[in-house]
């Protein structure tokens, strides 16, 4: 089933979303100033929606845009380091188009993957509270929804992502064990439901600058959940 239209009123939703003030003025507040090296860009400065196909059957969850990232071009990792880093991965695996993430209309096709995030604002200091956490979570709630038929891995990344994660996959209808598992990079926790969960390290800069995440620790991590998911 491939609810494409769906998923796509859902995103326009989204991207009008203004629910919490705080992020609403941030985002907003760095698309007028701008960071000198984008001066000549339009920011998007809006909720940034989910990017990839309808019938995923991977998922990626991270934390929320960059402000001079996904708050600049309108997509998820799309513009910074972070990004770089992950989409280098899934051209590797075969599962996207191009190593490259760079802007709206670069041609970038993911291929069975959907890549989403827990808050759809750019947060001051990328840190959103729990409160920001938990308005935004109906929309990853929704998404998870029109995803279900045909989602069969889930990869999240860091530990804030891995906390937004579990209500909203309980939520979205799979049965998360009880306690609940804790997140670590590796931690692999199959669902009732028929959904493989993952945990794996954030690809921020702070994590592939200093060795803890390496691009062979992401592959792998990706690799497996994509091999779960039918894909490879």
């Amino acid at each position: 089933m491939d609810d494409s239209g769906g998923l796509a009123r859902l995103d326009r939703r989204v991207s009008e979303c203004r629910a919490c003030p705080r992020l609403v003025e941030w985002r907003e507040e760095v698309a007028r100033t701008k960071r000198a090296a984008f001066a000549d860009w339009t920011y998007w400065g809006r909720p940034v929606p989910g990017f990839g196909p309808a019938d995923a059957r991977l998922a990626i969850i991270g934390l929320a845009p960059a402000a001079h990232g996904g708050n600049r071009t309108g997509r998820m990792f799309t513009g910074d380091r972070s990004g770089d880093v992950l989409y280098q991965a899934l051209h590797d695996l075969g599962l996207a188009s191009q190593p490259t993430s760079a802007a709206l209309d670069d041609g970038l096709e993911l291929y069975g993957v959907r890549v989403t995030a827990p808050v759809h604002c750019a947060p001051p200091a990328n840190k959103p509270t729990h409160g920001e956490r938990d308005t935004c979570r109906p929309w990853l709630v929704q998404e998870l929804k029109l995803l279900r038929p045909t989602l069969r891995a889930v990869v999240v990344l860091g530990a804030f992502g891995w906390q937004a994660a579990l209500p909203a996959l309980t939520e979205a209808g799979w049965t998360v064990p009880r306690p609940r598992p804790a997140f670590g990079h590796g931690a692999h926790v199959p669902l009732e439901g028929g959904l493989d969960l993952y945990g794996c390290f954030h690809v921020s800069q702070r994590n592939t600058f200093t060795g803890r995440l390496t691009p062979e620790m992401l592959r792998e991590t990706l690799g497996t959940a994509a091999q779960m998911a039918g894909l490879r």
